[in-house]
């Protein structure tokens, strides 16, 4: 059960850090993937965060949360510049992918087919 001061970290962070990747983005895993921050979860004492974005645009979703961890200085430091008025110390910061979206899609497309080869029928 995350605390409202949790909520409220997870949120700023969010917000902030979506204008972080659309600044720093490019520099770090180049122009063609789409990266958007879906969830952040800090940990109760705020110290550290995980990060869980959808990436869109690329096959190569394993190696841009590769390069997004070798280069998560730079990140929090964009971080940092935006939200150090807010928070005491700047959390530790992890990235993850979230692959809530696609699982949806697949899920969907699943559907559809059923639709189309007859094993379903519309009401």
């Amino acid at each position: 059960m995350e605390s409202k001061r949790q909520r409220q970290v997870a949120e700023l962070i969010k917000r902030n850090f979506s204008s972080v990747l659309q600044s720093e983005g490019s520099y770090v895993y180049g122009t063609e993937p789409l990266v958007t921050v879906t969830e952040v979860h800090p940990t109760p004492d705020l110290s550290q965060c995980k990060i869980y974005v959808s990436i869109w645009n690329t096959e190569r979703k394993e190696e841009v949360i590769q390069q997004m961890n070798e280069e998560h200085h730079r990140l929090k430091q964009g971080l940092a510049h935006r939200i150090r008025k807010h928070v005491r110390r700047i959390p530790a910061i992890a990235f993850y992918i979230d692959e809530t979206l696609d699982e949806m899609n697949r899920v969907d497309d699943l559907i559809d087919g059923l639709y189309e080869n007859g094993g379903l029928e519309e009401e």
